[in-house]
């Protein structure tokens, strides 16, 4: 359990825990282990886990086809590596996913940690949960800073059709 708590102190969204916080955590998550290529969730499926990476790599991708295409036309749209969470979302919302995630390496070991299992923790010890959240909205915002960093690259710098 020390390992699952030291390395839970590592990443970004435990950020500022506390040694008892983590260890409480660290009760919480479940691990488990995916080969490279295999997808670990896909786009529009239910939301109910937060994932944490402690190794390998994992893809996320979005689906370009059209609606009940079955061609599929995968982009990715960012690369996750160790320590970075994703699936947060969930914890604030238990819609469907709007993303797929894929391992790339294999032995690609993750965390993760139910949403319902989480939230219940937030309640309980809410100075854990105000944590968490800021974290949470602190990580949010910077992937959605890149976000638009990329797509204002993509349309300011990429040559236009000329019709």
């Amino acid at each position: 359990m020390s390992n699952l708590v030291n390395f839970l102190k590592q990443s970004d969204i435990f950020y500022q825990f506390t040694p008892t916080q983590l260890e409480m955590v660290a009760n919480l998550c479940q691990e488990v282990v995916f080969n490279a290529g295999e997808i670990i969730f896909r786009e529009n499926s239910d939301s109910k886990e937060l994932y944490v990476i402690a190794q390998g790599e994992v893809d996320i991708l979005i689906h370009r086809g059209a609606a009940g295409d079955d061609d599929k036309k995968e982009t990715t749209v960012a690369l996750l590596r160790r320590g970075q969470s994703f699936g947060e979302v969930a914890l604030v919302d238990e819609g469907l996913r709007s993303a797929s995630a894929r391992a790339i390496q294999k032995d690609t070991r993750l965390l993760v940690i139910q949403r319902d299992k989480l939230i219940m923790l937030c309640e309980t010890y809410p100075q854990l949960g105000y944590r968490l959240m800021y974290n949470l909205a602190a990580d949010l915002a910077m992937k959605i800073r890149n976000t638009d960093l990329r797509i204002r690259e993509q349309l300011l710098y990429k040559p236009q059709d000329k019709k």
